[in-house]
């Protein structure tokens, strides 16, 4: 959250520092995201789960149901179980495959 507080502010801060632009109509609008990506960093084939690294303060909460990309295409589903350890946390792979670095986000 305190993460997301000081992107949103700095973005605001760097906004105003563009010269005059004719083409821009409009105030310029920032949004902060409220979901973070995660990345596998580790992969148990035989019992099917896998351990997820997440940025500090943004691990999501058990029973939720997440995609797991690779470069662009999703190729698994999981679903956070835990437990949940500092900034990792681990999930039973629902379906479809992972490796080691692939991305996880909300559908």
């Amino acid at each position: 959250m305190r993460w997301n507080c000081v992107v949103l502010l700095g973005a605001l801060a760097f906004a105003g520092c563009r010269g005059p632009d004719k083409k821009q109509e409009g105030p310029l609008i920032v949004t902060a995201s409220p979901t973070t990506n995660g990345r596998i960093v580790r992969v148990n084939t035989g019992s099917r789960f896998v351990v997820v690294n997440y940025p500090f303060g943004n691990v999501p909460e058990a029973d939720r149901r997440l995609g797991v990309y690779r470069s662009g295409l999703k190729v698994a589903e999981i679903k956070i179980t835990g437990p949940r350890r500092d900034t990792n946390t681990v999930g039973d792979i629902v379906a479809g495959e992972c490796q080691p670095g692939d991305e996880v986000r909300a559908d």
